[in-house]
C-alpha cells in the first residue's frame, strides 16, 4: 500500500495490480491507487480512524477525493455507505466522531470506508481481532456479502485458522516472514505438507474425535518464532521441526510445486514434505 517511509523498500520481487507492477509508482500515483482501487481495513480501528473528524466526514472524502463529489453529495452517499453497513440510523451517526462508537460499529466504519468506492482488491488485516465472537461473525458476513455484491477480492491476513477456513479459497502460510506453504483451502487443511502448517492444523480443536480418543488436551508445536534479528539458517523451522537434518540445518528450501498448473497455484518451502 505504500504507507510505510522509506528506507523500507521492497527486497525482491514485484507488486503486481491487474498486470500494472506499483512497487515504484510515484506518490501521486498511489493515492490515486489507495482507496480507489486497493482498500484497506486495519486491526484497530480505533487508531485507524481520525479521532479529530466525524466518522462521515472521513467516508465523504473517499468520494470527493476519488470520485469527484461535492461534498454535499459526498455526505449524502456517506449515509448511505454506513446505511449499507447496517450502522444503526445513519443520519445521526455520521456526525459521530469515534470515540462515540462501540468497537463493532467503528470496523463496520472501517468496512464503509474501504469499499466506498468499489475497489478490485480490500486488503483485511486481522479484521476481527478485537470484537468479540458474535461481532466477529457479523463483520465477517457483512465483508464478505459487500465484496460479492461489488465484484471485489478479499486478501485477508489472520491467525484465525477458522475464520481462514470459513472465508478464503486460497491459503498461504507464512513462517518468520516467508511463505512455507500455498494450496487451495480444501487441500491445505485436509492434506497440509509443510511440518508447521501441519502442526497449526493439529492444533485446532476436534471435540468429536478427541472424545472417541480420549484426548484432552490440544497438541503444541514445541519452541518459540525467532527472533527478526537472529534467524537460523538453512530452514527458519529447523530449530522446532521434528524433521530436521543436517539438510535443512544450512540449506534454506527451495519452492517445490505441488500442482501440475504450476509452481504458484501450490507450492511447499520444504526439504521432507508431505
Amino acid at each position: 500500500m505504500g504507507l510505510l517511509k522509506r528506507p523500507l523498500s521492497l527486497a525482491s520481487g514485484r507488486i503486481v495490480l491487474d498486470g500494472q507492477e506499483i512497487q515504484d509508482a510515484p506518490p501521486a500515483e498511489m493515492r490515486r491507487l489507495r482507496g480507489k482501487r486497493v482498500g484497506m481495513i486495519f486491526q484497530e480501528p480505533m487508531t485507524a480512524l481520525n479521532p479529530l473528524s466525524p466518522v462521515g466526514r472521513q467516508i465523504a472524502e473517499m468520494f470527493v477525493l476519488h470520485e469527484d463529489a461535492g461534498w454535499s453529495e459526498a455526505m449524502d452517499r456517506a449515509e448511505e455507505a454506513l446505511r449499507q453497513v447496517r450502522v444503526p440510523s445513519p443520519e445521526r451517526r455520521i456526525r459521530d466522531y469515534p470515540h462515540q462508537l462501540s468497537g463493532g460499529m467503528r470496523q463496520r466504519v472501517m468496512v464503509a470506508i474501504a469499499l466506498a468506492c468499489s475497489p478490485e482488491l480490500l486488503i483485511a488485516d486481522e479484521p476481527t481481532t478485537a470484537l468479540d465472537v458474535t461481532v466477529q461473525a457479523e463483520i465477517i458476513d457483512l465483508m464478505a456479502e459487500l465484496c460479492a455484491a461489488k465484484g471485489t477480492a478479499i486478501l485477508m491476513i489472520s491467525h484465525d485458522l477458522g475464520l481462514v477456513a470459513n472465508m478464503c479459497r486460497r491459503v498461504a502460510v507464512m513462517y518468520a516472514g516467508r511463505i512455507v506453504e500455498a494450496q487451495p483451502a480444501e487441500a491445505i487443511f485436509a492434506n497440509p505438507q509443510h511440518p508447521y502448517t501441519q502442526g497449526l492444523v493439529d492444533s485446532l480443536p476436534r471435540l468429536g474425535e478427541r472424545a472417541r480418543r480420549g484426548q484432552q488436551r490440544l497438541r503444541e508445536i514445541a519452541g518459540v518464532v525467532p527472533s527478526i534479528q537472529a534467524y537460523p539458517a538453512g530452514c527458519r523451522f529447523n530449530p522446532r521441526c521434528l524433521r530436521a537434518t543436517d539438510v535443512c540445518l544450512s540449506v534454506p528450501p527451495e519452492i517445490t510445486s505441488l500442482s501440475a498448473d504450476g509452481p504458484m497455484q501450490a507450492f511447499v518451502r520444504c526439504h521432507h514434505h508431505g
